[in-house]
């Protein structure tokens, strides 16, 4: 019998916050729920705070899932807005923390080179290939969602291979890490030389 596992995937935000959960069953590959948290209406950064936290502890308690992938910050310009993007990031992570679920980070490049093949992809085209991929009707109407949806398929492919926040991170060498991805997805390969 297979088993099912769900991935939750995140985009942190501090104005919006994307989710997005995919379920696996062997090979196969389905969207469950995806969405956003709407923040620019709350008063201040501690409510903001709050209310990602409670609505994340509710989506792990509906859901229940098996890994929380997440995007990382990316180091723009702004001091100010990385350490609030930080702090929706941290804030995300504590409430599946409480509830011991492991989570893996990875970099918005990695996230789209994983989905289109392609680290420089557009918000719009990560978002047509996860709709080519999952196979969804509408388009949501922010990319958070899809981003979020994005890391938890990144995940799915990479299978963990980034930042481990709850175990000892393992070094392997290079070659021996292609040649385990190379057994495990020989689908991905190019058949054409």
């Amino acid at each position: 019998m297979e088993t099912e596992k769900i991935i939750l995937g995140v985009d942190p935000g501090t104005m919006v916050m994307g989710y997005g959960l995919i379920s696996q069953k062997g090979k196969s590959l389905s969207i469950i729920r995806m969405g956003v948290l709407k923040l620019n209406k709350l008063e201040n950064q501690a409510m903001k705070l709050k209310t990602i936290f409670e609505r994340m502890l509710e989506i792990v308690e509906e859901y229940k899932p098996d890994e929380m992938a997440i995007e990382a910050p990316f180091y723009g310009k702004n001091v100010q807005s990385m350490l609030k993007l930080g702090r929706a990031q941290g804030v995300a992570m504590a409430a599946a923390l409480y509830r011991d679920i492991p989570i893996f980070e990875y970099a918005p490049r990695t996230i789209k080179q994983t989905i289109t093949g392609n680290g420089n992809a557009s918000k719009e085209q990560v978002s047509k290939m996860l709709q080519a991929m999952l196979k969804f009707e509408e388009m949501p109407k922010y990319f958070d969602a899809t981003d979020a949806l994005a890391a938890a398929v990144c995940h799915h492919l990479d299978r963990g291979k980034d930042v481990n926040y709850t175990k000892k991170k393992q070094h392997k060498s290079a070659a021996s890490s292609w040649a385990k991805f190379v057994e495990q997805n020989p689908d991905r390969l190019s058949k054409n030389p």
